[in-house]
C-alpha cells in the first residue's frame, strides 16, 4: 500500500538530502518516538533510510508498543525501526553504540500539567537527565532536545514575535508553570552536560503545529476545530477568539528538527514554528472554509476589550539566517493535507471493518 504521506516525505527528503550521510550505518535512539513529533521523525527517517540506502537503524523508547502497532503498523514493522520498552525516567540502558539521540518524550498535556504537576516535572527533568546519562554511556555526541516556547512564560503583548534572546519566564507561583519550568531546567541540564562531558546538545523550542498524527481531542485548538468540523460542526471556540497563534505544518517541522540535530549549534536554542500570526478566530475560519458544506463557528465568550492581547508567536529569524530554514507549507494547505489524511484513515478503517 502506498504511504499516504508520500508527497510530504518526498518534500522532506528533498530539503534534507544532504544531511543524512552522518548517520549512514549508525544507530539513532529516540524517546517520544510514538507521539506526534515522533511519528513524523520516524516516517521521514524510514523514507530517507530506504531511498538513500543509509543502512541506519533507529531504536525507539516506548511504554506501549501494542498501541503504536495499531496506530502506525507500517512503521512498527519497518526493518530499520526497533523498540525498547521502558519509561523515560528509568529505562534500562540498551546495549550498543548510538551516534545520535532525539529526546522528544514528555507530554505537552494541559490536563497533566494542571492535575499532576509533580508528575509533569518528573517526566521532563528526570527523563532528560536519564537520557543525558544514557548519552554518556552509549557514546552519543549529538542530542536533540525538543523544548518548548513555554520557557518564555507569558508573551508580552508589545512583542509580536518572541525571539530566543527574550529572558522572560513562567510565573513561579502558578503550578501550571510546571511544564514551562521543566523545559527550562531540561535545557539547563543539556548545557551543564555539554560543558562537563563534551556532548553536543541541540535545543528546539517548539511552538504550535498541525498535520497528520496530531491528536484532535486534547487542548490543541486547531485539532479541536478539525474534530468539530469532521463531526459536521459547529466549530467551538472556547474563548473569545482573539489570542494570536501561528501554525507550522508537520513536514516543515520534521525538516527543521533534523536540520537542528545535524547542523544546529550546540547549546544554542532555536525557535521552531511559523511566524505568520493569526487569531484563533481566523484559524477556525480557515478550518471551516476547508469543508463543504461549511460548518458554523460558535464563539463561546464575548469580546473583552479590557483584556490584554494574548500571543504565542515565535520569531524564527535565527533558524532562517543561521540554518537557512523556511516554512513552505502555509496553514490553508496544511489544513487540507491534514483533512485528506484523516479522511483516508477513516476510509481504511471502514474497509477493514467490511473485510
Amino acid at each position: 500500500m502506498e504511504n499516504p504521506l508520500a508527497g510530504d516525505l518526498d518534500y522532506i527528503l528533498e530539503k534534507t538530502k544532504g544531511l543524512w550521510e552522518e548517520i549512514r550505518g549508525k544507530q539513532v535512539f529516540i524517546t517520544g518516538g510514538t507521539g506526534f513529533f515522533g511519528c513524523w521523525l520516524l516516517e521521514s527517517f524510514a523514507w530517507a533510510n530506504d531511498f538513500l540506502g543509509l543502512g541506519a537503524k533507529v531504536l525507539v523508547l516506548t511504554r506501549n508498543l501494542e498501541a503504536f502497532k495499531l496506530k502506525v503498523p507500517h512503521l512498527a514493522s519497518h526493518a530499520a525501526i526497533k523498540f525498547h520498552i521502558g519509561d523515560v525516567r528509568d529505562f534500562k540502558f540498551p546495549s550498543g553504540e548510538f551516534s545520535h539521540i532525539i529526546h522528544a518524550a514528555g507530554q505537552a498535556s494541559a490536563e497533566l500539567n494542571e492535575e499532576e504537576p509533580l508528575t509533569m516535572l518528573d517526566v521532563i527533568i528526570e527523563g532528560t537527565r536519564h537520557v543525558l546519562n544514557f548519552a554518556l554511556s552509549c557514546g552519543a555526541k549529538k542530542i536533540l532536545l525538543t523544548s518548548s516556547g513555554a520557557v518564555y512564560g507569558m508573551q508580552p503583548p508589545e512583542i509580536t514575535h518572541i525571539p530566543e534572546t527574550y529572558n522572560g519566564a513562567p510565573e513561579l507561583i502558578d503550578q501550571k508553570s510546571a511544564y514551562g519550568e521543566g523545559k527550562r531546567l531540561a535545557e539547563l541540564l543539556c548545557v551543564i552536560y555539554a560543558k562537563q562531558y563534551g556532548i553536543e546538545p541541540k535545543i528546539a523550542r517548539c511552538f504550535t503545529f498541525v498535520g497528520p498524527y496530531l491528536p484532535l481531542n486534547i487542548h490543541f485548538a486547531v485539532g479541536n476545530f478539525l474534530q468539530d468540523a469532521l463531526k459536521g460542526g459547529p466549530i467551538i471556540i472556547r474563548g473569545d477568539g482573539t489570542p494570536y497563534r501561528s501554525y507550522m505544518y508537520a513536514a516543515d517541522l520534521a525538516i527543521w528538527l533534523w536540520a537542528i540535530l545535524f547542523i544546529g549549534e550546540s547549546c544554542q536554542p532555536y525557535n521552531v514554528g511559523s511566524d505568520i500570526e493569526m487569531t484563533i478566530a481566523q484559524v477556525a475560519d480557515i478550518v471551516a472554509n476547508s469543508f463543504t458544506p461549511r460548518p458554523a463557528i460558535h464563539i463561546s465568550q464575548p469580546l473583552d476589550t479590557k483584556k490584554r492581547i494574548e500571543r504565542y508567536v515565535p520569531s524564527v529569524e535565527k533558524a532562517k539566517q543561521r540554518l537557512r530554514l523556511s516554512q513552505k507549507i502555509l496553514l490553508p494547505d496544511a489544513i487540507k493535507k491534514t483533512i485528506s489524511f484523516l479522511h483516508g484513515k477513516e476510509k481504511s478503517k471502514k474497509d477493514l471493518e467490511k473485510a
